[in-house]
């Protein structure tokens, strides 16, 4: 190729080039430009660079320049292209979407604790205060721990007040029907020495379906074991756990009742927040709330505990106690003036997102 020729492809290149370039519009096209003129393979400038093999030494070192100069104007010419057609990009989307950059930003939905989590949190708080501890034991337990230390032998009436869900294919196991199972495990773990103050928060599992019971519900048990510890303790001390709850305007009574593993034993009733004492569906007309079961420890509960730890730890002539156990679900509709006990595990978001 002569020098001459040379010249006049490159000036024809630039005019062809520059056509192009004015009609590229977008990336796409733009991209198809520059493989056109610039590609390793194919392009224009690469065949010009090919065919100096056929010039002189000094015409070839010179027109290697010149076609090296055209190149770097080529590339800097598609660079200015390129920023063009991004900036016109940019703003065709701020027109399209219209964004005011003045309007305060949307915040994401935040999730919060479950009404039965809260309630928990809170009765924990309040026994912490007192010097309670917090312990929790395992949801599927044995008939020991659940009936027998309890003072409820296999023939027991009081089991029929508890039927529950035994696992099958297992050695007698089941879900707990409360969680006074961690009670006798905390004192067989615990046996040095016979002081106790414990609440035992978690789940409990009963065949119990209406509006007031649930077949999984929670429950919240404590025990208190030392030397004099009698009824006025336990008096006193749901009544202090009770108006710190519900507040002291709200009025509390104690029954006489039963359970195997207290004597004597007491119910304790909350006048009905619900209704205001004038009775409804949920204290079933009565105007009170069955709020929760106590009593002074039984001694066969202490026996059984000596009996599995080989010694005689909680000496029933020595030590006692009182124990008190209830639901949680309970507290939380007493609080919130809940009529169906169902509502909290239904899941549905309408009623859980009333709770903050």
């Amino acid at each position: 190729m002569a020098r001459d020729d040379l010249k006049a492809s490159l000036s024809a290149l630039r005019t062809e080039f520059e056509e192009a370039l004015g009609r590229a519009q977008d990336a796409a096209s733009l991209q198809s430009v520059r493989d056109r003129f610039l590609g390793r393979k194919a392009g224009a400038v690469t065949q010009l660079l090919k065919s100096l093999g056929s010039l002189a030494a000094d015409a070839r070192r010179d027109a290697g320049q010149s076609l090296n100069q055209v190149k770097d104007d080529l590339e800097a010419r598609l660079e200015e292209a390129r920023a063009k057609i991004e900036t016109r990009g940019r703003q065709q989307r701020l027109d399209r979407e219209h964004v005011d950059v003045s309007l305060p930003g949307r915040l994401p939905p935040q999730g919060r604790r479950h009404p039965l989590t809260a309630v928990r949190e809170e009765l924990e708080d309040i026994f912490v205060a007192m010097g309670y501890e917090v312990y929790d034991g395992p949801e599927v337990d044995d008939d020991y721990h659940c009936f027998e230390a309890l003072n409820m032998p296999p023939d027991h009436p009081a089991r029929d007040m508890q039927d529950t869900f035994y696992l099958a294919g297992t050695d007698g196991l089941l879900l707990r029907t409360h969680t006074s199972t961690s009670q006798i495990r905390y004192m067989l773990e615990n046996p040095h020495p016979p002081d106790v103050r414990i609440i035992c928060p978690g789940k409990a599992y009963r065949r119990d379906n209406d509006i007031t019971h649930s077949p999984m519900f929670q429950q919240i048990e404590g025990l208190v074991v030392g030397e004099g510890i009698g009824v006025g303790d336990l008096k006193g001390t749901i009544e202090a756990f009770l108006h710190a709850l519900f507040g002291e305007q709200c009025p509390v009574r104690f029954r006489p009742s039963f359970f195997p593993y207290t004597e004597p034993s007491v119910e304790t009733d909350l006048g009905c927040v619900v209704c205001g004492g004038q009775g409804c569906r949920v204290c079933k007309g009565t105007g009170w709330l069955e709020i929760l079961g106590s009593g002074v420890v039984h001694p066969a509960v202490f026996e059984a505990v000596n009996a599995r730890l080989g010694k005689k730890v909680y000496d029933p002539d020595v030590v006692s106690g009182f124990a008190f156990g209830l639901g949680i679900d309970r507290v939380a509709m007493v609080r919130h003036g809940v009529d169906d006990i169902r509502l909290f595990y239904g899941g549905d978001l309408r009623f859980l997102e009333q709770f903050r």
